[in-house]
């Protein structure tokens, strides 16, 4: 399984930018986008299951939207209203029965 993930870049605090991360596998149980701040650990942001339920961390309720395209196979990540703390290298991530799958990172980094 491979994971292809895109659309990391530099905004302005109360911008927006929007992550997708497309698979070459059959659909996964759930996949998700995790990021890490230099000299912390990789914290999930956002998943989504087969059956559509979404999950959030705290801080980016409100403002983050995990979404997917089946047919595309990919997942969306659309940040708004993001701020400087939201800076990190952000990993798609996918779950399947026989294990667990990486992206490679994209970096968003927002100024104040």
């Amino acid at each position: 399984v491979q994971l292809q993930a895109s659309g990391g870049g530099l905004v302005q605090a109360g911008g927006s930018l929007r992550l997708s991360c497309t698979t070459n596998g059959a659909w996964i149980r759930e996949m998700g986008w995790y990021r890490q701040a230099p000299g912390t650990e990789r914290v999930l942001v956002a998943s989504i299951v087969r059956d559509g339920t979404t999950n959030y961390e705290d801080s980016v309720k409100g403002r983050f939207t995990i979404s997917r395209d089946d047919a595309q196979k990919t997942i969306y990540l659309q940040m708004d209203r993001l701020l400087p703390e939201d800076t990190a290298v952000y990993f798609c991530h996918a779950q399947r029965a026989d294990g667990s799958y990486w992206g490679q990172g994209t970096l968003v980094t927002v100024s104040s």
